[in-house]
């Protein structure tokens, strides 16, 4: 029987990738794995069930590796405190396939450059996405904690809300007109 894995995280928001990185740096944090294309997909069924669970289905592919992420309801918590199971798998492509032949469908697509740190208990990510940049520190909730206060940031500046939350509050700020949160043909 699998152990449930709860996953705590926040994000933060920066002006710029250059100034994410180097703020998390300055931390002491330690390169764990470099900028990569993420490519993400959130599967539902035709009758929202996930979402009417508050859940999430997702397939990521990056780097010819590929995860799938099943992610429960949030938990009451002042970070952003769900159940998290993940798993690789072969071919992330094949697998959405498969997913479209049970009567799944992908309702959103998201892209981010992402580069990874770890910083004893955490995890920081500097996420480069079409609507800004934000570095999501996932951990233990001290660790979070601390890790906010040393980039200079309070629990007020915690972001909680999904990527899909955040391009629905501001696409429109950044010229997206599509349903899915893509960088144009030139990577911007």
């Amino acid at each position: 029987m699998q152990a449930t894995t709860l996953e705590r995280e926040i994000k933060l928001r920066f002006d710029s990738a250059d100034e994410a990185r180097s703020a998390v740096l300055a931390t002491g944090a330690t390169p764990l794995l470099g900028r990569r294309l993420q490519e993400d997909a959130l599967l539902d069924t035709d009758d929202e069930q996930f979402r009417r669970r508050r859940s999430v289905l997702r397939v990521r592919m990056e780097n010819g590796k590929s995860r799938i992420t099943f992610k429960g309801p949030v938990q009451p918590s002042a970070m952003k405190l769900r159940e998290e199971l993940e798993t690789v798998v072969g071919d992330g492509a094949v697998l959405l396939r498969v997913f479209e032949e049970l009567g799944l469908h992908v309702w959103f697509r998201y892209e981010k450059y992402r580069e990874e740190f770890a910083h004893e208990d955490v995890i920081v990510a500097i996420d480069e996405t079409p609507i800004g940049v934000f570095v999501e520190i996932e951990g233990g909730e001290q660790g979070i904690a601390a890790m906010t206060a040393t980039l200079g940031r309070t629990p007020s500046d915690y972001i909680l809300d999904s990527y899909r939350s955040l391009f629905l509050q501001s696409r429109d700020a950044f010229g997206l007109t599509g349903p899915d949160m893509m960088f144009d043909a030139t990577g911007e």
